[in-house]
């Protein structure tokens, strides 16, 4: 039987469950430069109505969460100070070096950072732990996690197919802000 939803797929989900089993860890992180210690994304097997099934998860630390959502609130309201804006593009020279921004691109990015500074300041947004399942994921299940923790490693990853599949996970409800580290000059 052909499945729409791979993640859905028996044989696919044997699949993974030998790999996982051969690995002794009951997830598979999914190689991807976005992974750091802040942001994992990896596959794991759970249950969903009743039925085994793929989750293809992502986490996030607190912290993470609470940068991106920062940035993305400034970077809607830049596109409705500067309507010729569509994103800052980096680019690198031919050493790996950034290039410098084209003028009205470092003018919407300085807009962009004493937004974020003065939203930090006056704690305008706020971030709580979540989990969300998308069921309408192109690969079994999608799940996004944001957790406040310092870092992501295995073991928390492991702590969290555990808790998720026991049906322990337990989430803070407490609203978070968090303020930018600054970055100190190295002469």
């Amino acid at each position: 039987m052909k499945y729409p939803n791979e993640g859905f797929s028996p044989e696919t989900i044997a699949n993974l469950k030998r790999e996982l089993e051969e690995s002794g860890k009951s997830f598979k992180i999914v190689p991807s430069e976005d992974n750091s210690e802040e942001f994992v994304n990896f596959y794991f097997i759970g249950k969903y109505e009743g039925k085994d099934v793929i989750y293809d998860a992502a986490l996030y630390t607190l912290r993470l969460h609470y940068q991106s959502e920062l940035y993305e609130l400034a970077e809607h309201e830049a596109a409705k100070k500067f309507p010729d804006f569509h994103g800052i593009s980096y680019e690198e020279d031919e050493n790996g070096n950034l290039k410098p921004l084209k003028t009205d691109e470092e003018e919407v990015g300085w807009f962009i950072t004493e937004l974020i500074m003065e939203m930090e300041e006056e704690g305008t947004v706020k971030v709580q732990e979540f989990v969300d399942l998308d069921t309408h994921h192109d690969f079994g299940i999608g799940l996004d996690a944001a957790l406040n923790i310092e870092s992501i490693d295995e073991e928390t990853l492991q702590k969290f197919v555990n808790s998720f599949n026991n049906d322990s996970l337990r989430l803070d409800d407490t609203f978070y802000t968090f303020q930018s580290e600054e970055e100190e000059d190295e002469f």
